[in-house]
Formats: structure tokens, C-alpha cells, sequence
């Protein structure tokens, strides 16, 4: 009987691999039956990690978020630059300023023992330590639907060309998420992922300095301290007054023409965007769902399932 219900519980198994093998959608219990303790690894190293450096917490949500629009949700930004990689990692929007590879890693490393083997992909552990991060910083939680296998390319330039940068005003965005497949309600809720983390002086320096019609002047000057006219590019500034808790400060800073960035204020300047800043500003439970959804949404970009890519054995390199 013993004997029987092994061979039973490694047909399974069996079964279990050649269904995820060749899946072509996704599903949030795609580890469920081969790998029970994969997501509780996941979330355990990104909870470690956000404790240690709170800031991370909205790396890993960016590291997403840069992952999905260039060729999908894929883990083509985990690549390093070989003779055949053209690295996102040196594009313009990513170069010394994306952050958390040593952490997607660890996760990697502590996975692939919990399970035994390579059998969860870098671009998994990428959308769900962006939902963890969340979570971790007070923030809603999602199912992260699952089974994503990961690119043999990169594309920097088509990281260059397809990142959002901070200097877009509103209907370049709203045609940027576009062409992802989003619509202006994700555009301003994933935005919202901006009640998180910091950003760089020369992302920032042309709007402090030379904008005057959409910016608070006492404002400006608070920033233009610790971001001078030249030099200084890497000095951080918090995207709004909380940068390691999720709340709706990000969209009150709009309302008081206190945004960071020129695309973040674009929300909030007299466009069709508006309303929707308005209603997140003042409804945490609005803006926490629809940003829950529109991060769904926004991990379905172009993933590779079935047949398609592979499932590295280290994020940084293919197989």
C-alpha cells in the first residue's frame, strides 16, 4: 500500500512538471502542487530584505514595473551584458539607478533549495517580490498570477525608447501605458507606486529650477537644497512625504502642485486624469484595489509561457 501510494505521489509530481512545462496561461497556483513552499521563500527573503533597507521595498516594486514594458514581464532587466546580451540594466531610464538584483539573487538561491531545482522563474520572482514589497510597506496584497518563463534576450534600446522618463507630459503617458495595453486608470494607479521610494536630483533638477506654472515655489526651493543647479545627479529626494509607507500622500502632493517628477504632476494639471487623483487622494481603499489590479494587469504583459524561454538557472545570464 505504502509502495503504491509513493509510486502514485511521484506520478504526480511527474504530471505536476510536464502540466507547468507546457501551461500556456497563467495561474496564481502554479506552484501549488510542485512547489508548496516557493511563494513563502519568496516573501520571507523580501520581508528580511525590507527590514534591513526600507528603501528596497520600492526598488523591487520598480524593478517590476521596468521589467514589463520592454518586451514583457520576462526578467530581460536581471540580464547581464555579454556578447550576445544587450543589457537593459545600461539603458538610460535603468543605468545607476535600477536596484535589487543581489536581492532577486538571494530569493533565487533560497527558492531553487526549497524546491530542489530550477522550477521558478526569475520573472515570477521579480512580480512577486514587487507584491511582497508592497505588502511589506503597508500596502494591499494581490494573487500574483504565476508561471511566467523567462527571456534568452534583452533590448536596450527598446528599454530606452519605451520606459516612461520623468519629463512626459500627460498624453505622451497616457499613449506610453497604451501601447502596453493600459488605459488611464492604470496609468494613475501604477503611478501611485510612487508613494514609495526616492528619485535621483537630474530626474528631477529641470522641474524645480525652470518649471513655474505647476509647482508649489516653497516646494521647489525645499528640493533645489539638496539637488543644485549642476553636479550632485545622484542626491535622493522622497517622492512624497512618506517614501516607505503606501498611503495616498503621493496624490495629495499633486493636489498642492507638489509633485516630484514632471509626469507625476502631469496627473494633476487640468487633463482627464484629474478626477482619478482626486478620488485617490482622499480613499485609500479605492487607490489600494485599483492599484492591486492594475498591477495584475500589468504582470500579463507578453509573458512567456509554454515552450517559450526557459526557466534560468541564474537571473543573470541564460542557460
Amino acid at each position: 500500500m505504502a509502495k503504491n501510494s509513493f509510486l502514485f505521489l511521484h506520478v504526480l509530481v511527474i504530471f505536476s512538471l510536464a502540466s507547468m512545462a507546457f501551461s500556456n496561461s497563467l495561474s496564481p497556483y502554479f506552484y501549488d502542487y510542485v512547489c508548496p513552499q516557493a511563494l513563502p521563500t519568496i516573501k520571507r527573503v523580501v520581508e528580511d530584505a525590507v527590514t534591513e533597507e526600507r528603501r528596497m521595498g520600492a526598488s523591487l516594486l520598480r524593478l517590476h514595473f521596468h521589467d514589463c514594458f520592454v518586451q514583457g514581464c520576462d526578467a530581460s532587466i536581471l540580464l547581464d551584458q555579454t556578447e550576445t546580451i544587450d543589457s537593459e540594466k545600461t539603458a538610460r531610464p535603468n543605468n545607476n539607478s535600477i536596484r535589487g538584483f543581489e536581492v532577486i539573487d538571494k530569493i533565487k538561491s533560497e527558492v531553487d533549495k526549497a524546491c530542489g531545482h530550477p522550477i521558478v522563474s526569475c520573472a515570477d520572482i521579480v512580480a512577486v517580490a514587487a507584491r511582497d514589497s508592497v505588502v511589506a510597506l503597508g500596502g494591499p496584497t494581490w494573487e500574483v498570477q504565476l508561471g511566467r518563463r523567462d527571456s534568452t534576450t534583452a533590448n536596450r534600446n527598446m528599454a530606452n525608447n519605451d520606459i516612461p522618463p520623468p519629463f512626459l507630459d500627460l498624453p505622451a503617458l497616457i499613449n506610453n501605458f497604451k501601447n502596453q495595453g493600459l488605459d488611464e486608470k492604470d496609468l494613475v494607479a501604477l503611478s501611485g507606486g510612487h508613494t514609495l521610494g526616492f528619485a535621483q536630483c537630474f530626474t528631477f533638477r529641470d522641474r524645480i529650477y525652470n518649471e513655474t506654472n505647476n509647482i508649489d515655489s516653497t516646494f521647489a526651493s525645499q528640493r533645489q537644497a539638496d539637488c543644485p543647479r549642476s553636479g550632485d545627479d545622484s542626491n535622493l529626494a522622497p517622492l512624497d512625504p512618506t517614501p516607505v509607507l503606501f498611503d495616498t500622500e503621493y496624490f495629495s502632493n499633486l493636489l498642492c502642485k507638489k509633485g516630484l517628477l514632471h509626469s507625476d504632476q502631469a496627473l494633476f494639471s487640468g487633463g482627464q486624469t484629474d478626477n482619478l487623483v482626486q478620488i485617490y487622494s482622499t480613499n485609500l481603499g479605492t487607490f489600494a484595489k485599483d492599484f492591486a489590479e492594475s498591477m495584475i494587469k500589468m504582470g500579463n504583459i507578453k509573458p512567456l509561457t509554454g515552450d517559450q524561454g526557459q526557466i534560468r538557472v541564474n537571473c543573470r545570464k541564460v542557460n
